[in-house]
């Protein structure tokens, strides 16, 4: 529990400082174009990227050992961050700010890699849960992971708002390469205890082992119905990532809304804690559908009136929901896949539903800025929904999220009904947890055992 405590802090660094320098880019980039379509693509394109190389990340993390993976994506980090340091330092910032020139997006795109890179860490790190902590206290430790990226959040949404309103872009690239620096000097004096991940019998060492991750998914009934409902929940989810910051930069100057960010991640952080304590209930998956039902109607209402303190209080409880969904998704498949190609599922998890968040927010964006919000400014839309919505500058944004926060309940409900949901949740029950420990040589005999078992329910 120490090693894994010591892995969680360094990854920890890591994520507060892709955080600081990806919140800053997103912050940079609206107050310097004002367009909400330009931090819907950004958004968009970071999720994109996660989808695009989440897959070979689970297959890098399952070859080797979960070290030298931190290692590795440190160093590509690092050095992604100081080529757009170098880019800032040629080009002017007019140039980097142009949407219409090919140096926004180079800059943009060499930021977007180093920090996508970093994700590498993620999946890492949850599979250093089955690694290192007790199956009985996977879904504590996870709650530890969720408290930890909180305080990530915290850190740079402070620090970011502050960092381009006071200090500029080019001090943000300097802050971002050496705390990247500190994480990956601070990695090489860690010990991982792990042997040498070796290949299963006939296992083919692709660079991409998309057979490998469905035939683990598929000796878990049921856990494809999770990924899916994860994925339609991401498509959601992207509404919130291309519109969220635009509604609160038009309530509050940069450097507040970096500290109402910061103030309102407490939520996470809390919400992390909690399930630390207390755990996610003798069913992870029911509590995450009704977790999901309460986000739905909270991101429903949260922007139903202009009020900053509505905002900010919605923020917080969304914020503290959010642990409890990522937890039980990596609680079950840390219990029901084995630990020799977990990575693999988690990299195929992270691929599906991390690829329907770009969807929404390219849609939506332009959507958004080109019909929703100029409708929601004539004299019509404010008839047609001032009753509901209210009078203010950001009624259109409102408007989005209201119907997508009822999408969102209705998604999750409608997964109370499905086979899936009761095949996972009797598979988590019965299940004997993924140790490394197992002889897991005799996979074929667990999937016989799994296949027989799902004929019969």
């Amino acid at each position: 529990m120490r090693t894994f405590l010591q892995v969680l802090v360094n990854t920890a660094i890591a994520n507060i400082t892709t955080s600081f320098l990806w919140f800053a880019l997103t912050f940079w980039v609206y107050l310097e174009t004002r367009s909400v379509l330009a931090t819907g693509i950004i958004g968009g394109a970071y999720m994109l990227l996660i989808a695009f190389f989440a897959m070979l990340f689970g297959s890098i993390v399952d070859r080797h050992r979960k070290l030298q993976v931190m290692v590795f994506s440190s160093l590509v980090t690092l050095g992604a961050f100081v080529v757009a340091g170098v880019l800032y330092l040629l080009q002017p910032e007019s140039a980097l700010v142009d949407l219409g020139g090919p140096w926004f997006w180079a800059f943009s795109g060499i930021i977007l890699f180093g920090s996508v890179i970093e994700h590498m860490r993620n999946i890492a790190l949850s599979t250093t849960v089955t690694l290192l902590v007790p199956v009985e206290r996977h879904a504590n430790a996870n709650g530890l992971v969720g408290t930890v990226q909180g305080l990530a959040f915290i850190v740079t949404s402070v620090f970011s708002g502050l960092s381009i309103g006071l200090l500029g872009m080019g001090w943000t690239l300097v802050i971002a390469i050496a705390m990247t620096l500190v994480a990956l000097v601070h990695l090489l004096f860690l010990t991982v205890p792990e042997e040498r991940p070796v290949p299963a019998e006939g296992e083919r060492a692709s660079t991409i082992d998309l057979k490998g991750s469905i035939a683990a998914i598929r000796l878990a009934p049921g856990l494809f119905g999770l990924i899916i409902f994860s994925t339609f929940n991401n498509l959601i989810g992207g509404v919130y990532m291309a519109l969220m910051d635009p509604y609160g930069l038009t309530l509050f100057p940069v450097e507040v809304w970096g500290i109402v960010l910061g103030v309102t991640a407490t939520g996470f952080v809390i919400g992390g804690l909690a399930i630390a304590k207390f755990g996610l209930g003798k069913n992870p998956i029911r509590t995450m559908l009704l977790v999901v039902v309460a986000m739905g109607v909270l991101g429903a209402l949260f922007t139903i009136r202009e009020w900053w303190w509505l905002y900010g209080l919605g923020i917080w409880v969304y914020m503290a929901l959010i642990p409890a969904v990522e937890a039980a998704e990596q609680t079950v498949i840390q219990k029901v896949v084995t630990f020799r190609r977990q990575g693999r599922v988690f990299g195929f998890a992270a691929a599906i539903e991390s690829a329907a968040a770009p969807i929404t927010a390219f849609l939506i964006a332009p959507i958004a800025e080109f019909v929703i919000i100029p409708y929601m400014e004539t004299d019509a839309g404010q008839q047609s929904w001032g009753w509901l919505l209210g009078e203010g500058e950001a009624r259109g944004i409102a408007f989005v999220f209201l119907v997508a926060g009822l999408a969102m309940v209705v998604l999750a409900l409608a997964a109370f009904t499905t086979r899936s949901y009761r095949l996972l949740s009797a598979e988590y029950r019965s299940g004997p947890g993924a140790a490394p420990s197992e002889a897991e040589a005799d996979d074929d005999a667990g999937a016989d055992e799994l296949s027989a078992r799902r004929s019969a329910d």
